[in-house]
């Protein structure tokens, strides 16, 4: 568990990957709201063995199709 203060002009995009960095993750499972899900910061917790549990909204239009169209193919299958 851990906390990074965010810089007055700035937000969560630039505060995750210091908290990243300050964590044990591997085998550990991180969760992170929308503003979370960026690429960079998923690859940061691969690379640091972790897995991670992402939100995707409908301001990521073309990522959300593709994870609704795979759960309904695994659906047909």
């Amino acid at each position: 568990l851990g906390q990074v203060k965010t810089d007055d002009k700035s937000n969560e995009i630039t505060a995750i990957p210091e908290l990243l960095q300050a964590l044990h993750l591997k085998g550990l499972l991180v969760s992170i709201d929308a503003m979370g899900c960026q690429k960079s910061i998923a690859k940061q917790i691969v690379a640091k063995k972790g897995d991670y549990l992402l939100m995707v909204k409908g301001n990521q239009p073309k990522l959300l199709e593709a994870i609704e169209t795979a759960f309904i193919d695994q659906q047909l299958a």
